[in-house]
């Protein structure tokens, strides 16, 4: 079974940064959409940046210039940079990955448990 395991939250002042780990275990095959969501209370889940196997990134309006997505394929790892953080990127951030499952010959969605990152004075 797959599993997605985040790391990097935390606690950090506005202006600056964190970096968001995830990495995929278990049988995995092929990897195309990888990138990370967020939910902020009373709000609903929106995509923050996201990789493809055959495009190039996409990023949430607010995230542009400031957050770098990246993958790390050799160990099916997806990362976030995220530089100059504001009060409103407060949210719990999900790992989201569409992996093949060769098996079942189909592609799954699989999503992180959520890391919280909180940007506060």
């Amino acid at each position: 079974q797959v599993q997605l395991v985040e790391s990097g939250g935390g606690l950090v002042q506005p202006g600056g940064s964190l970096r968001l780990s995830c990495t995929a275990s278990g049988t995995v095959f092929g990897i195309s959409y990888f990138g990370w969501y967020r939910q902020a209370p009373g709000k609903q889940r929106e995509l923050v940046a996201r990789t493809e196997s055959d495009g190039g990134p996409t990023y949430e309006d607010s995230a542009k210039g400031r957050f770098t997505i990246s993958r790390d394929n050799a160990k099916n790892t997806v990362l976030l940079q995220m530089n100059r953080l504001k009060p409103d990127d407060t949210a719990v951030y999900y790992c989201f990955a569409t992996i093949r499952n060769t098996i079942a010959d189909r592609w799954f969605d699989y999503w992180g448990q959520g890391t919280q990152v909180t940007v506060s004075s």
